[in-house]
């Protein structure tokens, strides 16, 4: 019995078989019931811990009041956001619920991702910015300037908010004599914008103010974004009243800023801008009155010591004529004078012009040139005659020389000159054969005859006998 209690004691002291998981079979579980379970929700929330590695996808934390998750959005997803996300920003996500199974971290993988809330209307903004500047509606050259000294302003705003009573309050301050005309329009809502075109567009149309204030209080993008509705920017870049913009606080900026002709950070800024301090203005009144008093008590002293100055030189008129009498003869001296000058002077010059003129004759000229054209003819004349004596000299003597050394004059003493029948000049009897034709060449006339015999033996007359052909 003792063995078989303790048989049994030591059967339930044996442990239990144990499913011992690795860290990554129980990282891998929980992702696969995560996603199995949830899959792709939309969640909101605010960006922080934002990430961009050089791969191009975005790392970053979800955020509210309540708790945080890590997200990850791949490349190929970021690449279509149209608009950046940044810290602090208000966003919807659909993303897929999963787990970076590497850290055993709970994250979100975002498929999509759009602004929410004033993110959203921060865009819109950007965008109708972008596009109304392209159009030139903020250009400095489209800007008009108040008018210095207006008569009456007008108040484009809403009757009962604290931005009227802030501007009533300094336009009474500075100037109590202004004209003020209200034209009440809703500052918030979906009303607003129409509202505000049409107070524009009537505030035009009665003419009846110098310049426009377009005011609001403070509040958020939403609260001010009637104000940058496009078609309230359009009409007051069409207004063709100076439009002065005090919307929200210093630091609120709104479309309607940036086309006003001139832009004050608040409302009571605006009325500031508009209306000229009256106290300045008196204060300015009264320089001027002084300088003016002074400027015109100065020009009376001068004009008295003009006019004493005046009566001392007046004389009597009898005296003044006398006077111009005199200096009237005088002139006319002076001017016979100077006549007479000036006729002498042109005497002489008429005088000298016509002794250069006979200088100068023509025909005294001609005369010269005549007389040297017949000295040059007859030096001519004479000096061809001696051209020609010498010419007919020398051509007598060569004449002579010729006639010395000429053949016919051979032939005439009773000599001959042989030529063979191809009319060459036979010099050497050996080259002249029995039988051959030849011509002896007399000094008047020729013989034709043929060579009967050939004597080589009689010397050679030394006679130089030139070709008679």
């Amino acid at each position: 019995m003792a063995h078989g209690a303790a048989s049994g004691s030591n059967s339930a002291m044996e442990p239990m078989p144990r499913d011992i998981l690795t860290v990554g079979r129980l990282t891998r579980a929980v992702r696969t019931l995560l996603e199995g379970h949830y899959g792709a929700v939309w969640i909101q929330g605010e960006i922080s811990n934002l990430a961009r590695p050089s791969s191009g996808h975005l790392y970053f934390s979800l955020k509210d009041a309540d708790a945080q998750v890590r997200c990850a959005m791949f490349r190929v997803r970021n690449a279509v956001l149209n608009f950046t996300p940044g810290n602090g920003a208000q966003v919807v996500l659909y993303a897929r619920v999963s787990m970076y199974e590497p850290r055993g971290e709970f994250q979100l993988i975002v498929e999509h991702m759009e602004a929410a809330g004033e993110g959203a209307l921060r865009l819109k903004f950007e965008a109708l910015k972008r596009k109304l500047a392209a159009e030139g509606l903020f250009d400095l050259e489209h800007k008009r300037t108040a008018p210095a000294y207006p008569a009456c302003i007008g108040i484009i705003s809403s009757p009962t908010g604290a931005a009227v009573r802030d501007i009533l309050q300094v336009l009474r301050r500075r100037n109590p004599a202004l004209h003020i005309v209200l034209y009440p329009s809703a500052v918030q809502g979906a009303a607003a914008a129409p509202e505000l075109v049409n107070m524009i567009r009537a505030a035009n149309r009665r003419a009846e103010c110098d310049v426009l204030i377009v005011a609001r209080g403070g509040g958020s993008l939403e609260d001010l974004w009637a104000f940058n509705e496009e078609v309230v920017v359009r009409a007051i870049f069409e207004s063709d009243l100076p439009v002065i913009a005090g919307v929200g606080h210093e630091t609120d900026l709104t479309l309607t800023d940036l086309v006003a002709d001139l832009r004050a950070p608040t409302p009571s800024a605006a009325a500031e801008l508009a209306a000229p301090d009256a106290q300045a203005l008196l204060v300015r009144i009264t320089q001027f009155e002084r300088r003016a008093t002074h400027a015109v008590a100065v020009r009376l002293a001068h004009f008295r010591l003009r006019q004493q100055a005046a009566l001392q030189r007046l004389v009597h008129p009898g005296r003044r004529i006398e006077t111009l009498s005199q200096r009237l003869d005088e002139l006319s001296r002076r001017l016979a004078q100077v006549v007479q000058h000036q006729l002498h002077l042109l005497n002489s010059r008429v005088g000298h012009a016509y002794a250069l003129l006979n200088a100068t004759n023509p025909a005294q000229r001609v005369t010269l040139l005549g007389a040297r054209v017949t000295r040059a003819t007859e030096r001519l004349h004479h000096a061809i005659g001696k051209q020609q004596d010498r010419l007919q000299t020398r051509l007598a003597l060569t004449m002579q020389t010729l006639n010395a050394v000429s053949p016919l004059a051979t032939l005439d003493r009773g000599y001959a000159i042989v030529t063979d029948e191809n009319g060459r000049i036979a010099r050497d009897a050996a080259k002249v054969q029995t039988g051959d034709p030849v011509t002896a060449r007399l000094a008047s006339g020729a013989l034709r005859c043929r060579v009967e015999e050939v004597d080589l033996g009689s010397p050679p007359l030394d006679i130089d006998v030139q070709d008679a052909r």
